[in-house]
């Protein structure tokens, strides 16, 4: 990954920390449980886009690598690597 494109996931997710922070906020003050709920589901969205920004730069750069290299068990690695992810992400 590049520095300039982990640069970009950094700050997405200093971003989302900052809706976490406010959404902290939101139960500190009383708000609404629907305006809580709303912003949960808008970090929830954003952590997601930053997962799948995550995810493409993995395709991108480690499992191509594995792929270009021609050494069979890298690639068998990387690829159960990315079954396990997804395999966890169902449960």
């Amino acid at each position: 990954m590049s520095a300039t494109d982990g640069s970009r996931i950094v700050n997405r997710l200093r971003r989302i920390e900052g809706q976490v922070r406010g959404v902290a906020q939101m139960i500190e003050d009383d708000r609404y449980c629907i305006d809580v709920l709303n912003q949960v589901q808008a970090v929830k969205a954003a952590l997601g886009r930053a997962e799948s920004e995550i995810l493409k730069r993995h395709a991108a750069c480690c499992v191509a690598e594995a792929i270009a290299s021609g050494d069979a068990d890298e690639q068998k690695q990387k690829f159960g690597e990315l079954v396990d992810l997804f395999e966890r992400a169902k449960r």
